[in-house]
């Protein structure tokens, strides 16, 4: 197989087969579905709208889309089949986007774009980044000269009528971190939260629903069908989805458990299986894992990622092999601080601090908190009887099961207006 260019142009892969991981066919590429902001900023493609057998077409996210090269896509195999229905915030790169008349800024170059393309960001997201377009012709037969150019260097793309099209507070809720979109969103009648939620894509609710009081969250994830509350729970950190899963019903607990994907399933169960208000059942199994031979360069790297949370990307935990939860023995933790200060090139390995001691997942929440208190620090290994790595609690993981019942109706709300 081989490796993802760099840059992927829409027109060019309209109507590339898909495959799963085993080589099977499971459909074609139809189009490219995307979060418009602004022109000012690319937009994130959220995935591939994709046409299975009996012309059904659905939705696949782009997390799931391992591979792309000049003559297939590949996926992880984990479709979801519910067919595709478009929300007001997306927009159809192929179907939407094509043969808009634009204008390159600075300049008298106008055109009509005839493809985009795409390209991986840092943080791994894929962003629409060049614009193809071509002026008009300016004699008989002649075509015009054609451009690709910067995504921000093109007017045009976002027209006034489509920016006015998706609701105000869409727009205003997409563009808020995700506590303040949730104390708007808590605030809202019920057939407007309804309303919001059906249009809010996968990723960007799962991190509302993250910071949405119990209750709430219960009744939104209920009112959902079942497979999109699947698709929303697999987006949402395994610690979250854990406790999400046990305010439900068992019945519905037990269908949706059945229905996720088995790697997030296992996730999800095994921080179920410690007794509440524990170490074990409040930590994170997503830290930054990595073996001894990864160097400093690589650590940096990887706690960069903006998707990490400011207390789980302060540590990094070097751990024998296997690198997933529970992991090989844990040797140690490096700080970032400590990283920061090391040549890039140096073994994680040299400057890790081997003087941390580890959680054990049975201890209690008053024990987690003076751990934390007493050696300064904003999270901590949970490790087994083996000493291998089941996870890591943060700080913030700690407030949020100290703080008392309701606090987050007590927060500040911000000053959004309903539309």
């Amino acid at each position: 197989m081989s490796t993802t260019p760099t840059r992927v142009f829409a027109a060019r892969i309209g109507g590339l087969p898909i495959f799963d991981p085993q080589g099977d066919q499971v459909g074609k590429v139809r189009d490219l579905v995307v979060a418009l902001r602004s022109e000012s900023s690319q937009p994130r493609v959220l995935g591939m709208v994709v046409e299975v057998f009996g012309r059904r077409k659905i939705f696949v996210p782009m997390t799931r889309v391992t591979n792309i090269d000049s003559a297939h896509v590949y996926t992880t195999g984990l479709l979801n089949m519910r067919r595709f229905e478009q929300r007001p915030t997306e927009t159809l790169v192929i179907g939407q986007m094509l043969d808009r008349n634009v204008t390159v800024k600075g300049t008298d170059v106008v055109g009509h774009v005839y493809d985009v393309a795409m390209e991986q960001a840092r943080n791994r997201d894929w962003v629409l980044s060049r614009v193809a377009l071509q002026e008009p012709g300016r004699g008989f037969r002649r075509k015009g000269q054609t451009h690709v150019v910067e995504w921000v260097d093109v007017s045009g793309l976002i027209e006034r009528q489509q920016k006015q099209g998706a609701p105000p507070l869409l727009a205003r809720l997409n563009e808020m971190r995700p506590a303040d979109a949730a104390n708007v969103i808590h605030d809202l009648p019920q057939e407007r939260r309804r309303q919001v939620v059906a249009a809010l894509d996968d990723e960007r609710l799962a991190d509302v629903l993250e910071e949405l009081p119990e209750e709430d969250q219960v009744e939104i994830l209920e009112r959902l069908d079942s497979e999109r509350a699947v698709d929303v729970l697999e987006e949402m950190s395994p610690d979250d989805a854990a406790d999400l899963i046990a305010d439900l019903p068992q019945e519905t607990a037990a269908r949706l458990l059945e229905m996720m994907a088995p790697e997030d399933a296992e996730d999800v169960k095994r921080l179920m299986s410690y007794e509440d208000e524990t170490a074990g059942a409040m930590m994170s199994v997503e830290p930054v894992i990595l073996a001894p031979d990864a160097t400093i360069a690589e650590a940096l790297a990887h706690v960069r990622n903006p998707d990490l949370t400011t207390s789980l990307a302060a540590l990094v935990y070097v751990c024998r092999a296997p690198l997933e939860p529970p992991t090989g023995r844990l040797l140690g933790v490096a700080h970032i601080q400590k990283l920061l200060r090391e040549p890039p090139s140096t073994l994680v390995a040299a400057a890790l601090d081997h003087t941390l001691d580890p959680l054990r997942p049975q201890m209690s929440i008053d024990e987690v908190a003076a751990h934390l208190a007493t050696y300064n620090l904003v999270a901590a290994p949970v490790v087994d009887e083996h000493a291998r790595l089941l996870g890591a609690v943060t700080v913030d993981d700690l407030l949020d099961h100290m703080l008392p019942d309701g606090w987050r109706d007590r927060a500040p709300r911000p000053g959004v207006p309903h539309d």
